[in-house]
Formats: C-alpha cells, sequence, structure tokens
C-alpha cells in the first residue's frame, strides 16, 4: 500500500511558496512515513541591508527505539540568497525539512520478539 499527498501553495502575490509532499507505504513488514517540506518567502532588500544576511543553520536528529521497533530522522536546513532581477535587490529565504518514521507492524514486532 503506498498513500501520496501533494500540496503546492503560493500566495497572491507570488512571494511565499509552499510545497509539501507526505509518502505513506508499507513493505516488508515495515511502515515508512516520509514527509518532505519547502518554504520560499522572496522579499525586496535594499543594498544596504545586504551585510545582514541570516546565516545558514542545519540540524538532524536521528532516533532508534528498539523497544518499541520506531526509528526517527528529521533534517532540517534553513538559509538565504540574494537574487537581482530587473535591477531590483531580493532576499531569498528558504526552508526545507525532511522527516522519516519507520515503525515495524505489529504483527511482524510480535514474530520477531518470538524467534
Amino acid at each position: 500500500m503506498r498513500d501520496l499527498l501533494f500540496k503546492n501553495l503560493t500566495s497572491n502575490d507570488r512571494r511565499k511558496r509552499v510545497i509539501v509532499s507526505a509518502e505513506v507505504a508499507e513493505k516488508s513488514g515495515i511502515r515508512t512515513e516520509t514527509v518532505r517540506h519547502f518554504v520560499c518567502l522572496i522579499r525586496e532588500a535594499r543594498e544596504e541591508e545586504k551585510k545582514a544576511q541570516p546565516l545558514p543553520y542545519l540540524s538532524v536528529l536521528k532516533e532508534r527505539n528498539t523497544r518499541e521497533h520506531k526509528q526517527r530522522f528529521f533534517c532540517r536546513i534553513k538559509g538565504s540568497v540574494y537574487a537581482i532581477s530587473n535591477n531590483r535587490l531580493y532576499l531569498i529565504y528558504f526552508a526545507h525539512s525532511l522527516k522519516i518514521n519507520l515503525r515495524v507492524l505489529s504483527k511482524v514486532a510480535e514474530g520477531n520478539l518470538e524467534a
């Protein structure tokens, strides 16, 4: 079984965009949930603001729970970039995140414990 969900949301002025995809799959007794998230925000910047660019950010988390037969992975990346279009300076903020949850289905987990 595999379920997919995809969202693409854009603001009316096209300055903010959110893209989300989610997938749930069950294969070989393991349920995998994957969620990808992307956010992009564009704003016009002045030349004197150019030195105040936010620092990039990276966060990674991995958890393993052998008692409950679960694993979790989460990664988030944030950053910004300057772009010029029609002689105007824009600051583009972006954030990506990836979340993966793995879980052994209960019937398979019970079988593993008995073996």
